[in-house]
């Protein structure tokens, strides 16, 4: 390699490092505030290390979280899969078998990735009260419902980008729509899936407002249980935040484990579409 471009190329690497450590700046001060004792928590010493490593706060925090982990899980995995299991069928549907209108319904889902949640509080909560779906199954709904316009976006532009005459020679041998869909496109759609999975599945973990609205005590979600964990007078911040990375911690494994796979899907759909 010439010199000059690898000199060139190093120095790309000084600002990248730089946001890089912008951003984990909130980070460094969680896990350190979160090894502090109650007497060390001042906002002059926050960049402070912490003048011993103590677990008492992660297991004051877990005993306060724990019990509404489980109720995370029961509703972001369903939410997760079904949005994205729906989302693979119309990406299928939009890009490989059109239909009259699909133009406009194509365009109408993508609107439903704009909408505010707190636009529709209120028409969310009479609706849950109607049809008499509450806790968590009416959360896990809402995140369903909201997370097909982004799942059938990253599936249609995926399937988008392969050959039709792959299906084409499927039909010649006798596959129908959903032969070709089975045996065809669901088993190299991994890269897809993966997107839309880790997607769905930091979205709904980290939900606040609909787990607040539509959840009571004891189905509260962890981001709820940590709200409350709070107190009305005096905060003890230190574990706040080994709550708080207690909380983050499925969705930063997800993204430590997953993150290149999610990069590669993403590009995977993006040259047609």
């Amino acid at each position: 390699m010439n010199p000059k471009l690898r000199i060139g190329k190093t120095w790309l690497y000084i600002p990248l490092l730089l946001m890089t450590a912008f951003y984990l700046l909130p980070m460094y001060v969680m896990l350190v505030t979160g090894f502090k004792s109650f007497a060390e928590i001042d906002l002059k010493t926050m960049w402070n290390l912490p003048k011993g490593i103590a677990f008492d706060n992660y297991i004051e925090a877990w005993k306060n979280l724990a019990p509404h982990l489980k109720n995370s899980f029961l509703m972001v995995v369903p939410a997760t899969l079904l949005s994205s299991a729906l989302g693979s069928l119309n990406g299928f549907i939009l890009a490989k078998w059109k239909f009259k209108g699909a133009d406009i319904v194509f365009p109408l889902i993508l609107f439903g990735m704009f909408i505010p949640y707190q636009s529709i509080m209120i028409p969310l909560v009479q609706f849950m009260n109607y049809s008499g779906i509450s806790g968590l199954p009416g959360l896990a709904l809402a995140h369903i419902i909201y997370g097909i316009p982004i799942t059938t976006l990253t599936f249609r532009n995926y399937y988008a980008s392969l050959p039709q005459e792959l299906l084409e020679a499927a039909k010649m041998d006798g596959a129908d729509m959903l032969g070709i869909y089975r045996h065809i496109l669901l088993p190299i759609s991994l890269p897809s899936f993966v997107v839309v999975l880790i997607w769905q599945f930091t979205s709904a973990w980290n939900d606040f407002l609909f787990a607040v609205i539509l959840t009571g005590n004891k189905e509260w979600p962890i981001t709820v249980a940590l709200n409350n964990m709070a107190g009305s007078q005096i905060i003890a911040w230190n574990v706040q935040m080994a709550g708080s990375l207690l909380a983050a911690l499925p969705t930063l494994l997800v993204y430590i484990f997953l993150g290149r796979y999610f990069l590669r899907g993403l590009l995977a759909g993006s040259l047609k579409g």
